[in-house]
């Protein structure tokens, strides 16, 4: 006979072998053969589908378990639709006054065990992240909290949590080695007060060993955060960082969730290519929710587009039952329906490249499409590295036969020149924004001043790859009057970071990625922008720049439509 008990949080069930078909069809159910029964998350879809067993026997605190998560989720779905002014169910334990859309996110999150904030950049989700830790340690449910955030993005989480939490609490951003990470997890003691451990997605899979065979084998009971420092809690900020479930960041976080109670997923963009986007997200939140192999979710929700089955597409029948599921446990606002922030306007300012840069720019055009027309195969890989060349040219940079960084093109920078002017003369503040490297030297450059030509230095912040100090470059900018300019990696700083001192942002160069791009521009049109923001676009004039902006106008990433139009970039 079947039975289904409570251990752990888990249903534990033991069945009859007819049954085992059955069974596996239970999203995260798991065979454990040490003591021969299947381990099922506590949900109501478990706990409805075991019911379908006949001559199941259900202890008494199965049922009570579940009827408590069944109220949670009611719960939440009635705050969803609070119309009207609304209160935290439990006093929010921080120092500055939330919004209406904060608090709701507060209510889900201390009712759930696992909750996602899907706010948009710029609606303030770290603000109730802390609030709900803060309360979750003033009950005394968690003592230890682990924040995995983009490297971008941890100082900003010191700040917040400086300006924000009113609760004692002590917090480290582990930035050096993982060698050094490790020992001071291992000699961390506790003082009674939350810690707060923040490390980079790259860091944090590398405190757990594996391995390195063809198919990692995680070994969590010998890594610090069971040995030395286990968090109750883990906050996995811009969680679309592990939508792909091939990456080692990704399964790192999946084998983390297995320690920790408590688990928040933040994101302002939790879909940036697919739907399927979300399985690996959740499969950090809650298995319950889609279960723990992708194979099933994507055979369940989408089907193949092409004829090798490489490419999978989720239909619009079953958009709904994804979003429901998605829904049941997660909080979603944009910046539209959350404040009334200001206007925005976009302007395009255009420069056109000097004869010998525009001749050097057609050659490579002409060459580019000579390549992909005699390849066998044309993949969105090849093309992207053709396009990111013609990019290149008309930002005014590249790579000769040395390897050394050329300048091929004045005429782009001139233009920002005039542009940073006209801001600087007006008492603006910009952030300016480009792709690649060796132009964000050329606009420090810029910024530094040229005595020959009685051109005065600019002070300035910035944020590349090789900035350690973020937070400080933040700091300086929003709070020191004389700093005018913030200079961006559009990577590396397009996440996490607030830059509302100033209205305007300039596009030196642009990202093909949407995900990125409107990423950056929510770092002024954010809570505590009062003012309307201007984004300048700078356009070579007749080369790629005018069709990455289109494509990124229609809320596109160029890698998304490159294989299917890529004649259009390269053919007159």
């Amino acid at each position: 006979m079947s039975s289904a008990t409570l251990q752990d949080g888990k249903i534990l069930l033991r069945s009859v072998f007819e049954d085992k078909d059955f069974i596996r069809t239970i999203p995260g159910r798991r065979w454990i053969p040490e003591i021969k029964r299947w381990e099922l998350p506590l949900s109501v879809e478990s706990y409805t589908e075991i019911l379908k067993i006949k001559d199941i026997q259900i202890d008494s605190k199965v049922i009570l378990a579940v009827n408590e998560v069944r109220d949670q989720l009611h719960a939440v779905n009635a705050f969803k639709q609070t119309d009207g002014e609304v209160y935290p169910i439990e006093p929010m334990p921080i120092k500055t006054k939330p919004y209406r859309h904060q608090i709701l996110g507060y209510n889900i999150g201390i009712t759930l065990d696992n909750s996602g904030l899907f706010m948009e950049q710029g609606c303030g989700k770290t603000l109730s992240a802390i609030a709900i830790m803060g309360w979750r340690y003033k009950q005394e449910e968690i003592k230890r909290v682990l924040i995995v955030a983009p490297a971008s993005v941890l100082p900003v989480w010191i700040s917040e949590l400086d300006k924000h939490a009113d609760f004692e609490y002590e917090a480290e951003c582990l930035e050096k080695s993982t060698a050094k990470r490790r020992e001071f997890l291992k000699t961390w003691k506790y003082k009674d007060r939350l810690q707060i451990a923040i490390i980079n997605y790259e860091g944090v899979w590398r405190l757990i060993p594996y391995k390195a065979d063809r198919k990692p084998k995680w070994r969590l009971d010998e890594s610090v955060f069971s040995l030395s420092w286990r968090p109750d809690m883990i906050v996995c900020d811009e969680s679309q960082r592990i939508k792909s479930i091939k990456a080692s960041q990704s399964k790192g976080m999946h084998k983390l969730a297995e320690i920790a109670k408590y688990r928040m997923i933040l994101t302002g963009t939790p879909v940036t290519q697919t739907p399927l986007d979300l399985f690996s997200q959740f499969r950090f939140l809650d298995s319950s929710i889609f279960g723990t192999v992708y194979w099933n979710f994507r055979n369940q929700y989408a089907v193949p587009i092409d004829y090798n089955g490489w490419k999978w597409e989720v239909p619009k029948s079953k958009i709904p039952l994804l979003a429901e599921k998605v829904n049941s446990i997660t909080y979603r606002i944009t910046k539209k329906e959350a404040l009334d922030l200001p206007e925005t306007v976009d302007q395009e300012l255009y420069c056109e490249l000097e004869p010998k840069a525009m001749a050097q720019y057609q050659e490579m055009k002409r060459e580019s499409l000579m390549e992909l027309r005699s390849g066998e195969v044309v993949t969105a890989a090849n093309v992207l590295v053709r396009l990111l060349r013609l990019s290149q040219i008309t930002g005014g940079y590249m790579k000769n036969s040395d390897e050394r960084i050329t300048c091929i093109s004045e005429e782009k920078m001139k233009l920002l020149k005039a542009t940073i002017d006209d801001i600087i003369g007006a008492g603006k503040k910009a952030v300016i924004f480009a792709r690649f490297l060796p132009e964000i030297a050329a606009i420090r450059k810029l910024c530094d001043g040229d005595k020959k030509k009685k051109r005065d230095p600019i002070r300035y912040a910035w944020i590349a790859g090789e900035v350690k100090d973020r937070g400080s470059q933040v700091e300086m900018f929003q709070n020191d009057p004389e700093c005018m300019i913030f200079i961006a990696q559009i990577q590396t700083a397009g996440l996490g970071i607030t830059l509302t001192a100033a209205d305007i942002e300039i596009y030196y160069s642009l990202s093909y990625s949407f995900a990125d791009y409107d990423q950056a521009r929510a770092r002024i049109h954010r809570i505590g922008q009062v003012n309307k923001c201007t984004y300048m676009h700078l356009i070579a004039k007749g080369t790629i720049d005018e069709k990455v902006l289109k494509v990124l106008k229609n809320k596109k990433s160029v890698a998304d439509e490159v294989i299917d139009n890529w004649r259009d970039y390269f053919e007159d």
